[in-house]
């Protein structure tokens, strides 16, 4: 038997989180079951825990939990045996197929990733899809180009889950950090992080008046969209890009193409879900070299299966620091 979180219809069709004890028969089909040991909550989370499950769940009794890590219980796939460490994020795990906020979860082994050296499941769940976006967006503002001697980058959302690694990221690596917050008591919380400087959102969140604004940003790491988006489009200097991986701001972009035909720039978009296996590895081996630990820890709130309702209604309404770390064993 094992613990999980467990989300159930009732006659009026909104569903409602409790913590049940199950057996192993009532996992889903998979070749590989890991004994899990800890989940996080992301943004989508908090939509797959809301009543109407965020338009993402399609099935109910269901398990929640994008991200998850621990290990391997048995394996019917060669590439996995018992006792080896795995991590696991995105492939609509926690959407359409069981997920992380149970002690057991049983899935296809394509979807799993090694643990990297020097990793564990504690940390790798602060890392999360997160942090896990953070980094494949500082891959491909790289591939792109950007090189700390270019200029400063422009972090916003910046003490959410995506923006917090991301500002520790950039800065371990040398680059000059704005990260951009609605919420003035982040300042220092930033600042420890590695930023260098503060940009109140409301400097911001206003309609483009004009297609192009001084050349400000060498790159930015975009996690709110909408008139935010539209607005830092016009402040990138010449050649610059901006990867997109949110749309806490809205999903509209009132933009117009003149920064891109005048200015060259790129808007890159970052999808964590379908991400190829290799492209995964390179990523979570960049997060082991260069995602400082201890500005990791600085961002963890920890949690049990208990408290994963109320944290799922915190996220959306943006209440939420940093990363939460589940520990679904205790």
């Amino acid at each position: 038997m094992f613990k999980a979180l467990v989300m159930e219809q009732n006659n009026e069709g909104l569903a409602n989180a409790s913590i049940k004890e199950l057996d192993d028969s009532a996992l889903p089909d998979g070749n590989v079951t890991v004994a899990v040991e800890y989940s996080t909550v992301n943004y989508k989370d908090g939509l797959c825990l809301s009543p109407k499950g965020g338009g993402l769940v399609r099935n109910y009794p269901h398990v929640p939990g994008i991200d998850f890590a621990g290990t391997v219980e048995a394996s019917d796939d060669a590439r996995y045996k018992a006792g080896d460490k795995v991590v696991l994020t995105g492939w609509r795990v926690g959407e359409m197929h069981w997920g992380g906020y149970g002690q057991k979860a049983r899935v296809n082994a394509d979807w799993l990733v090694p643990l990297p050296e020097g990793i564990s499941a504690k940390q790798a769940m602060a890392v999360g899809t997160a942090g896990f976006t953070s980094m494949l967006s500082v891959m491909a503002l790289e591939d792109h180009g950007l090189k700390p001697s270019n200029g400063p980058v422009l972090v916003t959302g910046a003490a959410g889950g995506v923006g917090s690694v991301a500002v520790a990221i950039l800065a371990h690596l040398g680059y000059e950090v704005a990260g951009v917050t609605g919420r003035p008591d982040t300042a220092d919380y930033l600042t420890s992080l590695g930023a260098t400087q503060i940009v109140a959102r409301e400097e911001l969140n206003e309609t483009v008046k004009r297609p192009l604004e001084a050349e400000t940003w060498a790159g930015c790491i975009d996690a709110v969209g909408g008139e935010m988006l539209a607005r830092v489009l016009g402040q990138i200097k010449y050649g610059g890009s901006v990867a997109a991986v949110g749309l806490a701001g809205g999903a509209g972009l009132p933009a117009t193409v003149i920064p891109f035909l005048l200015r060259g720039m790129n808007l890159l978009g970052i999808d964590s879900v379908m991400q190829p296996y290799d492209n995964r590895l390179r990523a979570w081996e960049r997060i082991a070299k260069d995602l400082p630990m201890d500005k990791l820890e600085a961002m963890v709130t920890p949690a049990t299966l208990t408290d994963l309702p109320q944290l799922g209604a915190d996220i959306l309404k943006g209440q939420v620091q940093g990363r939460i770390v589940v520990d679904v064993t205790a």
